[in-house]
């Protein structure tokens, strides 16, 4: 299956607006289409935002019977729909459902002129959709009702994020192993990575699959039943099943972005100054330099082909569920496990903290 790219990222919450304001003026987003009853979506209020090549569509239901509104009073807000990039939505689609995705919406063409847009759906993990997006030519409209702004309308932002890196999802203990089968049967995703991690008498077990693009990347983590119900097991329970932890943007310049971001009041997990004094001896000489890492919290780790680092915002969710990391790449294709064990102790020491949100 050609799955060529991240078109979209769809969220579903309970204030469109209030969520806009946050990403806008904290992470350098900027409001590039809007949608409501105005534009034929009678049940529901969108946003689009942009940053870099990130598109995030915000909608928030108008009433109680809209999926959004059920899908908020459900799990909070959250990751509603991951849209893929394709050559041939329908031929995408069929493909799906032939090799056992379960359809929700038949492939629809939406065409304006010589520009078109054609959407399909099918289900991926919990309540979580996957849009096959298929564009040609220029169109007024991002997706149908969600009308996209003029050029000179949108006001210009940070580019200080690029892409969605990857996208972490928290599973049912037991459900791991199917659902790797599943992306790898259903969407030709490739297994990159794995790594069971062990933090004291809690434990989790993640494997990461990829698109033949390489440009779509799941993190899947499920909890190990057989040990002390951990963090993950948390967000299950709060979120009430599946669903993405969190999406990861890539910068090239993590430092900055950091720095940036934190002086617009996002806060990011904290890490203790032990895991930069262990530094020189665990990895030896890093691109970026302890200090810069030590001042702004960020971890980082080594793979096969170079260096990863990454830092994690502490979730402003009303249940202390989803919230998002930024990531920067010197080369690394994949996790280093020492970031992954730094990253469950750091949501660890935030769910033992009293400024958790939440």
């Amino acid at each position: 299956m050609d799955i060529q790219d991240i078109d979209h990222v769809e969220l579903y919450v309970g204030d469109v607006q209030q969520s806009a304001f946050y990403l806008c003026t904290a992470l350098g987003f900027r409001v590039a289409g809007q949608g409501g009853p105005e534009t034929s979506l009678p049940d529901d209020r969108s946003l689009l935002l942009r940053h870099g090549r990130i598109q995030l569509l915000l909608t928030s239901g108008l009433n109680p019977r809209s999926a959004a509104a059920q899908y908020v009073a459900r799990h909070g807000d959250g990751v509603s729909s991951l849209a893929f990039t394709v050559a041939d939505a329908r031929a995408a689609f069929e493909q799906a459902v032939s090799r056992g995705a379960t359809a929700v919406a038949e492939p629809v063409t939406h065409a304006d002129g010589e520009s078109s847009v054609t959407i399909a759906e099918v289900i991926g993990f919990g309540d979580v959709r996957h849009r096959f997006i298929e564009r040609h030519g220029e169109r007024d409209e991002f997706l149908p009702g969600v009308i996209g702004m003029l050029t000179h309308d949108v006001e210009e932002g940070d580019t200080l994020l690029d892409i969605v890196d990857h996208i972490a999802v928290c599973l049912p203990a037991g459900t791991l192993a199917e659902t790797v089968r599943f992306y790898q049967d259903v969407f030709d995703f490739d297994q990159i990575f794995e790594e069971y991690i062990e933090i004291g008498d809690q434990a989790m077990d993640s494997k990461v699959v990829q698109s033949k693009s390489t440009k779509v990347t799941f993190t899947l983590i499920e909890p190990d039943s057989t040990r002390r119900p951990g963090q993950i097991d948390d967000f299950l329970a709060r979120h009430d099943g599946a669903g993405v932890q969190h999406l990861a943007f890539l910068t090239d310049d993590i430092v900055g972005s950091v720095e940036t971001f934190a002086a617009r009041g996002v806060q990011f997990l904290s890490t203790p100054a032990s895991y930069y004094d262990a530094l020189q001896e665990r990895l030896g000489r890093v691109d970026l330099g302890v200090e810069a890492l030590r001042r702004t919290n960020v971890l980082v780790d080594r793979d096969h082909w170079g260096e990863v680092f990454q830092i994690f915002t502490r979730s402003i969710h009303a249940r202390g569920t989803y919230f998002l990391e930024v990531i920067d790449r010197h080369g690394a294709k994949t996790f280093g496990s020492g970031n992954i064990r730094a990253l469950y102790e750091a949501v660890l020491r935030a769910s033992e903290s009293p400024a958790t949100a939440g």
